[in-house]
C-alpha cells in the first residue's frame, strides 16, 4: 500500500474526513490535537457543545466523537498509516477521550478499515421514506460482524419486539416535545437557512424530512413543536427495518467503543448501498431505555436503534471548518 507523508497538509484531511460522522443534533462536539512529535492525534471532547438536557451523562457526545474516532482511524488507514488507538488515556483528565499514534510498529494493519475510506463523505443521515425491500439475510450478518469488531453488537429487531420498541419511540417523541428544556435545546440546533447566513454546525431545514403522513418509521421531528413553511408530507415505510446497538457495559470507554461501531456499521451500509437514520429518543430517557433490550436475547445496555433500508442517502449537512476543531503542535 502506498503510504502517504505525513505532513500538515494530509493531518488536515484526515481530520476533515473524521468530522465528517454523524453527532448528536449535528453538534460536533469534538476537538483534535496533533503532535509532530509524537505522530499522535488526540481526541478531546468539546463540552460546550453538550446536551445538557437531552444528554446529561454525555453519554451520545461520547457516542460522536467515537464515531469521529472511526473516521479517523479510516483516514488515516486509507493515507497508508496503521494506528494504535488508546481509550481514555488520562484518567485524570475526563474530556481527554482517545489518543491515535500512527505507524506503532508493534500495531497489526487493520485492511479493512481502508476500504470504508469512499463511503465516509457519502453517508448522510437520511430522514427520507424507504422502500419495503428487505435487506438480506447475509448483508444483516455483516454488518453485526462490522459492531463486533470494535466491541459492540448489532442487533436487528423481530416482532414482537420490534413493535414494542416502536411505541417507545413514539412515546419519547412526545415526552421530548413537552420537556420545554429539551424543545429548546432542539430549537437551538435547528437552522433556517433561508432566513440568514448558513450555520456549519446544527440540522437545517432542508435535512428536517418530509413530515409522516403514513408509515411507521421512527423518525425524530426536529421541526418541534414549529412548522416548517413549505414542508411536505410522505409516506414512509409500513415495516421498518431496526436494529439495537448496545455493549456490555456502560462506561465511557463503551460509548466510544459503540459510536466507533456505530460509524463502521453505518460506513459499510453505505458501501452496500443502504440509507440509515437513528432513533435515539427513547435512549435518552432512563425509564425507557431499559426496556429497549431484547426480552429474550438482550444483554448489556442500548445505546442506538438504527433504522436501516433503501433509499436516498439524505442530504449533506455542514461541517465546522478544519481550523476551529484541529491544533498542531511540534
Amino acid at each position: 500500500m502506498f503510504t502517504q507523508t505525513l505532513d500538515d497538509t494530509l493531518v488536515k484531511t484526515v481530520v476533515a474526513d473524521a468530522t465528517a460522522a454523524p453527532s448528536m443534533h449535528n453538534a460536533q462536539p469534538w476537538h483534535f490535537s496533533y503532535a509532530r512529535s509524537s505522530r499522535t492525534f488526540t481526541l478531546s471532547a468539546d463540552l460546550e457543545r453538550a446536551m445538557a438536557h437531552a444528554d446529561p451523562t454525555t453519554r451520545g457526545l461520547h457516542l460522536g466523537c467515537g464515531a469521529a474516532l472511526l473516521n479517523l482511524r479510516v483516514a488515516a488507514s486509507h493515507a497508508g498509516h496503521r494506528t494504535s488507538t488508546t481509550l481514555l488515556p488520562d484518567p485524570h483528565a475526563p474530556a481527554l477521550l482517545a489518543a491515535v499514534r500512527l505507524d506503532d510498529p508493534h500495531e497489526q494493519r487493520d485492511e479493512s478499515l481502508a476500504g470504508l475510506h469512499p463511503a465516509i463523505r457519502n453517508r448522510h443521515t437520511s430522514r427520507f421514506p424507504f422502500t419495503e425491500r428487505q435487506i438480506p439475510d447475509t448483508l444483516r450478518a455483516t454488518l453485526s460482524e462490522a459492531a463486533d469488531r470494535e466491541g459492540a453488537q448489532l442487533s436487528f429487531l423481530t416482532t414482537p419486539h420490534r413493535e414494542t420498541v416502536l411505541d417507545l419511540i413514539v412515546h419519547a417523541e412526545g415526552y421530548n416535545r413537552m420537556d420545554d428544556g429539551r424543545e429548546a435545546e432542539q430549537r437551538r440546533w435547528t437552522h433556517d437557512t433561508a432566513a440568514g447566513p448558513a450555520a456549519d454546525d446544527g440540522i437545517p431545514h432542508y435535512a428536517f424530512g418530509p413530515r409522516k403522513r403514513a408509515g411507521a418509521a421512527p423518525l425524530r421531528d426536529f421541526a418541534g413543536r414549529d412548522s416548517v413553511p413549505g414542508r411536505g408530507y410522505a409516506d414512509f415505510e409500513k415495516h421498518p427495518q431496526l436494529a439495537s446497538l448496545g455493549t456490555m457495559g456502560d462506561t465511557p470507554a463503551d460509548w466510544l467503543r459503540a459510536g466507533q461501531a456505530l460509524e463502521r456499521v453505518l460506513l459499510l451500509a453505505t458501501l452496500q448501498g443502504l440509507a440509515a437514520s437513528f432513533a435515539a429518543q427513547p435512549v435518552e430517557w432512563p425509564d425507557l431505555r431499559w426496556i429497549l433490550r431484547d426480552p429474550q436475547s438482550g444483554t448489556g445496555y442500548v445505546h442506538m436503534i438504527l433504522r436501516l433500508g433503501y433509499g436516498p442517502q439524505g442530504p449533506r449537512t455542514p461541517r465546522r471548518p478544519v481550523d476551529q476543531v484541529l491544533t498542531v503542535t511540534p
